[in-house]
């Protein structure tokens, strides 16, 4: 191990150094048609039904989710990376659910207004809980899930090992800054004897 380095607090900190995320695609429903925009500040909100992302008030995602109250997230699978980066181009839109964004396949969701990515893993449709404004230039998108799926090619089972299932369907991870890997294997978490969440 080396050294410690101070970082300076005057220049965005996590440019500095490898730190890993999920990497998600957030669908929202806008006037005339759905928009789709990868993200990586994104997670679960405890251990019930929230999820959240990082948006800021410039971006239509921002928008869009505060007036159609609700949102979409796809999980994209390593294979969709590509995909996932045109998601991000200048914005083009899709009159309806059956063309596709950008080149993206995308299907609609179930119960919220909104499209997802077709051919990823998981699928959240979430109904907006909460916007949180005012850090810094973000501001932090909440949604209540009202639906999920995933595909059964990666939902855990106790015939499957995590291992094996991780082996067999591996997950896509967003290294920030500007780098993604997939994941292939993984260990089990040492908890202490006792502990509970």
């Amino acid at each position: 191990m080396g050294d410690r380095v101070e970082l300076s607090l005057d220049y965005p900190i996590w440019d500095r150094f490898f730190s890993v995320a999920p990497l998600i695609v957030v669908g929202t429903a806008e006037e005339g048609g759905y928009d789709l925009a990868p993200k990586h500040m994104a997670m679960t909100v405890g251990h019930g039904r929230h999820y959240a992302f990082s948006c800021t008030p410039r971006h239509r995602t921002y928008h869009n989710a505060k007036r159609a109250e609700c949102f979409t997230v796809s999980f994209p699978r390593p294979s969709q990376v590509l995909m996932t980066s045109l998601a991000a181009a200048p914005h083009i839109q899709a009159e309806s659910s059956d063309e596709s964004l950008r080149g993206l396949a995308v299907e609609p969701a179930r119960i919220v207004e909104g499209v997802v990515l077709a051919d990823a893993y998981a699928w959240l449709e979430c109904r907006l809980h909460r916007v949180v404004d005012g850090i810094g230039d973000a501001s932090i998108i909440v949604g209540e899930v009202v639906s999920a799926e995933v595909d059964e090619d990666v939902l855990r089972t106790s015939e499957t090992s995590d291992q094996d299932l991780l082996e067999r369907a591996p997950l896509l991870a967003y290294l920030h800054p500007g780098r993604f890997t997939e994941i292939t294997e993984s260990r089990a978490f040492p908890f202490p004897e006792g502990f509970s969440r």
